[in-house]
């Protein structure tokens, strides 16, 4: 915790104030037990700040939208429209900036929920505090509150501040949402060594709540300068950008170049002929339109927008679209344990007697004294959720609260045992009061060697991740009377109740779900090391070894960054270690995701590609988190990572098709601009077929996806599709060149017949190869969804038959001879024969590249 003088009055930064001596903390912080006057906590309010968070920057809307503007796809493709609309083509250019706006307009709609981020960090912390003043404890707002006042924590409270505890009485706290110990924790004065937030059973956390007793403490950092504020920050931090927005980017600056180079060479070659310059601009114009993909923003937007929509059904909520594709290229995932893999609900796992065997009977007195004496706390509520009806029969005659200097708590009760009293609590307290135990009806001695039975009992119990508690009684002579400590002696030992935090029924499913697609699961706990590696084990984890936060932060990054490819579970980790593990994934390489539904989950959220929370969360989990779901459930993220890729399959259709159609039809145009003595397609039929072609693909989005495209992460590879496109686009730019010389030494055929007969194979060659490389399988297997076939062949329908229509005279197309005709639709086929020959090599090339995205 960074202890600064400028925010925590000076206080050391290099050790955390729970180690240090109460004496020390006062004088760092110039005041006393007694608390501060109102002067003195005015001045340090306003030389250290209000005890509150910075508030999320929020992007307005225009500042959304220009920086969605300013991908470089998207500065191709306002430049192409509006050079489009200057030059003549007024439609055309109009249909850029619609198909651009609506991309834009749904990215920004559906990705606006999640700007009240900030709001829902204010409405998680306390809105007043007991404050220490002047000697008199009164009521202030939380912000106000500052270092070296004294606090008061009741039950119900939340926690305003770090703080270290003073006085206590029979005081726990409720952190889980800050460390992730699920177990309400015991907070009583005096100095720790361990350095985690975990081990300082005398400090309190901001943010936590207080569940039983009263308690007293010296506040030594607010706001910002908190285990709380350390992870609200999280928020505050720059956005980094998504494995998708990155291979977007990549993709549109590949596009950027290759059209600069395209039209420069063009437009020399223009120049060297001796053709109008006008007509060579419009010309290089068109080629620049027909070589940018103008409808991957809009089938991005509306694949992801439709992969929101199943996933909604799936019982997930998508707060950012790309992250819809991060979660199919995911490749570990990251998730905390409690709530997650474990249910969060404590309950009695075993009731065992004195002898070590299985025995309802510790578990039945625990309950009895639970019911009767009023307990609230999660073990408590689990003793009485385990035996409902315990009490039923006996009465209370008195009680003596739990008291955790002594660590026990009674009950006097009459019942069908008579006057009895039952005494429950730590282990070591009650077996030092404990002098017989239980055999049958009977008690026998229980001495030194029974205690260290009991004791190594108990130690096994915790290697398996059970939390014991003792219980015992003893016949109560005479007449009922308020009991007091002195009564708790003598005891008859009844046993040991165990209790657990188990794993969800569906977690060791999920997780061998998960890791049959290709995800490593690890898990980043705050809850002790040996419970983790406990439950490691349980759901299919290799468990051999498990690193604590203490031997993380022994570890550089470097180290870290080896250890993190083997070790699979972590325990006692603070907020930053658990960023520090995913930055160390994403080093190696790795897209990584994180689910967690704590505050203390909030860096590592906002750290990872993919940040998971559950509906119910903390509101700083939610807020950090680029999906909610519904249901805290591994398998619902299965069922997500399965969309995901679902939906990054369509969207690598549509880059598959430009590399293999527009691609290659645009290395046609520049080849036949270099030899042909005239135009090989006018300005408007390259527009033309630019615009008919992006119809065709409108049904993407629509269509279902083969099984083995979704077994594995996708990844989006830049060098594999270039090699990808480098064996498609030349085999269509082979083709076309066998139609120019046809055209030209077979059929001597005139420039306005030559554009149509080209125009005419450009079209059946680009949209019919669509049904051949959509799929990795034979295309008559694996038919396209019905939107497709009515948008392509409907697409192709329009361009075949245009030129035989009266609106050929505007688009300045010629009918070719019949025999010219009949010699393009052969080469079609022939090109489509071969597409498919070569398709499972392309293909292939992208399969074997496993290099992450990151690295493209």
């Amino acid at each position: 915790m960074d202890l600064t003088p400028k925010s925590a009055a000076d206080v050391p930064a290099h050790q955390p104030f729970w180690t240090q001596s109460t004496d020390a903390l006062l004088l760092t912080l110039k005041c006393s037990v007694d608390g501060l006057s109102q002067a003195e906590a005015d001045e340090r309010l306003d030389r250290i700040g209000p005890n509150a968070d910075a508030a999320a920057k929020r992007s307005n809307l225009l500042r959304t939208i220009a920086g969605r503007l300013l991908e470089p796809l998207s500065l191709i493709l306002l430049a192409a429209g509006v050079v489009s609309a200057v030059t003549g083509d007024v439609i055309g250019g109009s249909i850029i900036v619609v198909i651009l706006s609506m991309s834009i307009g749904l990215d920004t709609i559906q990705e606006g929920r999640a700007i009240k981020a900030a709001d829902v960090l204010r409405l998680s912390v306390a809105l007043k505090a007991s404050v220490r003043r002047d000697g008199a404890f009164v009521d202030t707002h939380v912000e106000k509150v500052v270092p070296g006042d004294v606090i008061r924590v009741r039950a119900g409270d939340i926690v305003p501040a770090d703080a270290l505890v003073l006085e206590s009485s029979a005081f726990t706290a409720n952190e889980a949402a800050l460390t992730g110990e699920p177990y309400p924790v015991e907070k009583r004065p005096g100095t720790v060594t361990g350095r985690t937030a975990g081990e300082a059973t005398n400090a309190l956390f901001r943010g936590s709540v207080a569940q039983t007793g009263e308690a007293t403490a010296l506040v030594i950092g607010t706001g910002r300068n908190t285990l709380f504020g350390a992870a609200a920050s999280a928020l505050g931090e720059p956005t980094i950008i998504s494995p998708f927005q990155r291979d977007l980017r990549a993709y549109g600056l590949l596009t950027a170049r290759l059209t600069l180079a395209l039209v420069v060479v063009v437009l020399t070659a223009s120049f060297f002929f001796g053709r109008p310059l006008l007509q060579s601009l419009l010309f290089a114009v068109a080629l620049a339109v027909g070589l940018t993909p103008e409808l991957l923003p809009m089938i991005t937007t509306v694949t992801l927008s439709r992969g929101a929509i199943r996933m909604a059904k799936k019982k997930v909520i998508v707060k950012r679209l790309a992250s819809i594709h991060d979660l199919g290229a995911m490749t570990v995932l990251c998730t905390d344990k409690t709530g997650t893999l474990t249910s969060a609900q404590i309950r009695l796992a075993r009731s065992i007697g004195p002898a070590g065997s299985d025995d309802p009977r510790a578990s039945v007195l625990g309950a009895v004294a639970a019911s009767l004496g009023g307990d609230s706390g999660a073990l408590d509520a689990a003793l009485i959720a385990a035996a409902p009806d315990a009490a039923g029969g006996w009465t209370l005659s008195s009680r003596l609260a739990f008291d955790f200097n002594r660590r026990l708590g009674s009950v006097l009760a009459t019942g069908p045992d008579g006057i009895v009293l039952i005494v429950k609590g730590a282990p070591e307290a009650v077996l030092a009061a404990c002098r017989t135990s239980r055999s049958g009806k009977d008690s026998v001695g229980f001495g030194k060697a029974e205690a260290g039975a009991v004791q190594d009992q108990i130690r096994a119990l915790a290697e398996q991740g059970l939390r014991a508690i003792a219980v015992a009684s003893r016949p109560w002579p005479g007449a009922t009377r308020p009991i007091v400590a002195e009564d708790e002696a003598e005891l008859v030992f009844e046993g040991l109740c165990a209790f657990a935090d188990p794993p969800k029924a569906t977690a060791a499913a999920a997780v061998a779900r998960l890791g049959a697609a290709g995800i490593r699961l690890k898990i980043l706990s705050g809850d002790d090391p040996v419970v983790v590696k406990r439950l490691a084990g349980l759901v299919g984890l290799s468990a051999d070894r498990v690193l604590s936060g203490a031997d993380i932060s022994d570890l550089n990054d470097a180290a870290l960054a080896v250890q993190v490819r083997s070790i699979d579970a972590f325990g006692r980790l603070a907020p930053d270690q658990k960023a520090r593990l995913i930055r160390a994934l994403q080093a190696d390489g790795a897209i990584v995701g994180y689910m967690g539904d704590g505050i203390n989950d909030a860096p590592a959220l906002k750290a990872a590609d993919i940040g998971l929370s559950v509906e119910g969360a903390a509101g700083v989990a939610q807020a950090s988190a680029d999906m909610i779901m519904l249901e805290s459930d591994l398998g619902v993220i299965a069922d997500g990572v399965e969309k995901g890729r679902r939906t990054f399959a369509n969207i690598l259709k549509y880059i598959r098709m430009g590399a293999s159609s527009n691609f290659g039809n645009m290395l046609s145009m520049a080849a036949a601009a270099l030899f042909l003595p005239f135009l090989p397609m006018l300005p408007t039929q390259i527009l033309l077929n630019n615009l008919l072609y992006d119809i065709s693909e409108i049904g993407i989005p629509f269509d279902g996806v083969r099984p083995e495209a979704v077994a594995r992460p996708q990844v989006w590879n830049m060098r594999a599709l270039i090699r990808f496109a480098a064996v498609m686009g030349p085999l269509s730019s082979v083709f076309d060149l066998l139609t120019f010389a046809g055209l030209l030494l077979l059929f001597h055929v005139s420039p306005p017949e030559f554009r149509t007969a080209w125009f005419l194979e450009s079209m059946a060659t680009q949209v019919l190869v669509i049904f051949i490389i959509r799929t990795n399988g034979r295309p008559w297997r694996d038919l396209p969804s019905p939107m497709l076939a009515a948008t392509s062949l409907g697409a192709l329908l329009v361009a075949m038959a245009l030129p035989f229509t009266p609106l050929a005279a505007w688009f300045g197309f010629e009918v070719p001879p019949a025999r010219a005709t009949a010699a393009l639709g052969l080469i079609v086929i022939l090109y489509l024969a071969a597409a498919e020959l070569l398709k499972g090599a392309a293909i292939a090339r992208v399969g074997r590249d496993k290099a992450p995205s990151r690295a493209a």
